[in-house]
């Protein structure tokens, strides 16, 4: 299990090992951690477009540091969804507590935690999508392939994530969180379907 004694954070490791983990019969990381790295590739690639088109916007060094933010967070949401999972997985297979309800409000609060981290990947994904339609439709021509790859994978980082935060919130009474989710990912989806008009005949 990552961040155990004999096995590195997930960003320490090699591509392969982690792809690995992935494919290996244990539950993390999954499709939290997948959802997480998929925003967070689509930003890295918004940051590098965006530092080749200050020929084309004026404002490329701003969108390049922000994508940058943008990629890091996600990247450290890649460990951050497994490691939630596992205090939900320990509160969920907890010694039986005298007091079934106390039980369940255990439960459900670590179930709630375990919904925090989607829920941002949501939120990044929304902005990643936001800053590649801006580059696909005014930056640097060349690198329109990779803006418009960045939004896609940042608009499916975002709906991947965001069916976890519904199954996380299933039984549950949160509809903010369930209203949020539905606005971000549709703002994601509108700035990606603006990048991809920039390929389409």
């Amino acid at each position: 299990m990552s961040g155990s004694a004999d096995e590195p954070p997930y960003l320490e490791i090699a591509l392969g090992s982690f792809l690995e983990l992935v494919s290996a019969a244990e539950a993390a990381p999954g499709g939290g951690s997948a959802a997480a790295i998929a925003v967070g590739l689509a930003a890295g690639l918004c940051v590098m477009a965006a530092r080749l088109s200050t020929g084309q916007l004026p404002d490329a060094p701003d969108l390049a540091v922000a994508a940058e933010r943008l990629r890091d967070r996600a990247a450290a949401l890649c460990q951050a969804d497994a490691d939630a999972y596992r205090r939900f997985m320990s509160a969920l297979h907890a010694p039986c507590d005298p007091d079934p309800e106390d039980r369940w409000r255990q439960i459900a609060a670590a179930l709630l935690g375990a919904t925090d981290v989607p829920l941002e990947v949501v939120e990044i994904g929304a902005s990643v999508a936001g800053l590649a339609a801006r580059i696909a439709e005014g930056g640097n021509p060349n690198l329109l392939g990779d803006a418009v790859t960045a939004a896609l994978l940042a608009e499916s980082g975002a709906r991947a994530a965001a069916a976890l935060v519904l199954i996380n919130l299933k039984g549950l009474q949160d509809d903010d969180r369930r209203n949020r989710v539905a606005k971000l990912v549709e703002e994601a989806a509108e700035s990606a379907g603006r990048a991809r008009r920039r390929v389409e005949p």
